[in-house]
């Protein structure tokens, strides 16, 4: 019998489960896990002579048997700046190139993490599939690292996600299943299949491993700016697998004192689907009733009911942090302005910057993420 070095735990109820177990979700109340799991400091110095992957925060993340197997050299994105503070205007912009990934999103950083976990299963035959469901990106990175790891996989997607993405995941070797429906219609068929005995769900919203993986966003922020942390973090927000990374990796190095100080995580949605805005401006802890949604070119933060929704509105408020809301309009002329800047970004991974053109700065250095290449899903019209 295997013993599991770290176990699965539900920040609501409380209840328990090996992570070597297949089941998803709490049994209770049929919410995401957490991981039960304490980081150790990272030397900052010691990083100098370590390898360009998420394993050069090894102290930081959960055991990992099969990481060597599955890596792709994913991390280590550049941060370049947007907006100079001069005189008078305190305030720089840089923005983190997540699109120079091996399946050019932002998800590979989580996924690497779900696929050396679902080897580490198959390899002593507790699982013999893996199932995933995403708009686009999220299944394309489960894709990749998934035929890194020799997995069969099969990736649920909304009928009418982008064609180039849809072609990126079969091109893994993965089996597109496409659902009628919006992305909750998806999700929902994903986790049917995943209640089949021999299926493991590697899920970017309801599997702690894929936090631990994008909380490495913040340790190479961190480690980019010499030991500090930006005064401000944006992140774009449906699911808020990102934040709640962001998140993660904040307290882990305030916990460690690496930090003194506790960024503001600013979270982004589109104006046409901003449920978690609106509650967190209506001073709510958790989603409100359903809130009918307009066709945006976000579509990969589109997403009406987060599971995790008031881990996220907590994560925010904790840090004095804020939502913000960009129109569609504002979103065609943010992915615009980057292409003139150099940098081709898809329509749901301009959604910060758009923020940012629209609002002041505040004071210090903010960061943005740039998260899909432009390349999935060419200019928003």
């Amino acid at each position: 019998m295997l013993v599991a070095m770290t176990a699965y735990v539900c920040p609501r109820c409380r209840i328990e489960s090996p992570t070597d177990a297949l089941t998803w979700c709490c049994p209770k109340c049929r919410g995401p896990w957490d991981l039960e799991f304490a980081s150790a400091p990272v030397s900052l110095p010691s990083l100098a002579s370590r390898g360009n992957s998420l394993w050069r925060y090894e102290e930081a993340l959960p055991p990992m048997r099969y990481a060597p197997e599955v890596t792709l050299g994913e991390g280590r994105t550049p941060l370049v700046p947007l907006l100079q503070a001069e005189a008078g205007a305190p305030a720089s912009v840089s923005a983190k190139l997540d699109f120079l990934m091996p399946t050019l999103s932002f998800k590979d950083r989580g996924a690497v993490m779900l696929a050396a976990h679902a080897l580490h299963l198959t390899e002593f035959g507790l699982s013999d599939r893996v199932v995933a469901d995403s708009s686009g990106n999220a299944g394309t990175a489960v894709a990749a690292y998934g035929a890194r790891a020799g997995l069969d996989c099969l990736v649920y997607v909304p009928r009418g996600t982008s064609p180039k993405k849809l072609e990126q995941i079969r091109a893994h070797g993965a089996e597109v299943v496409e659902v009628a429906g919006d992305r909750e219609a998806t999700a929902r068929a994903a986790r049917e299949a995943a209640d089949e005995p021999g299926t493991f769900y590697a899920s970017h919203v309801y599997n702690p491993y894929f936090l631990h993986g994008t909380k490495t966003y913040v340790y190479e922020l961190w480690e980019e700016l010499g030991g500090r942390l930006p005064e401000t973090i944006v992140v774009p927000v449906g699911n808020g697998t990102l934040l709640l990374g962001a998140a993660l990796a904040i307290e882990e190095l305030l916990h460690h004192g690496l930090v003194d100080t506790r960024p503001a995580l600013v979270a982004v949605q589109a104006e046409a689907v901003s449920p978690l805005a609106a509650a967190f401006h209506a001073g709510a802890e958790e989603l409100g009733a359903p809130i009918p949604g307009r066709p945006t070119l976000a579509e990969g933060i589109a997403i009406p009911a987060p599971p995790r929704a008031r881990q996220i509105l907590r994560a925010v408020r904790a840090t004095g942090g804020t939502f913000l809301t960009v129109t569609e309009d504002q979103i065609r002329e943010a992915q615009r302005d980057l292409a003139r800047r150099g940098l081709f970004v898809e329509s749901t991974g301009v959604a910060c910057w758009a923020a940012v053109r629209a609002a002041p700065p505040s004071p210090g250095l903010t960061v943005v993420p740039l998260c899909g290449a432009g390349a999935k899903t060419g200019l928003a019209a």
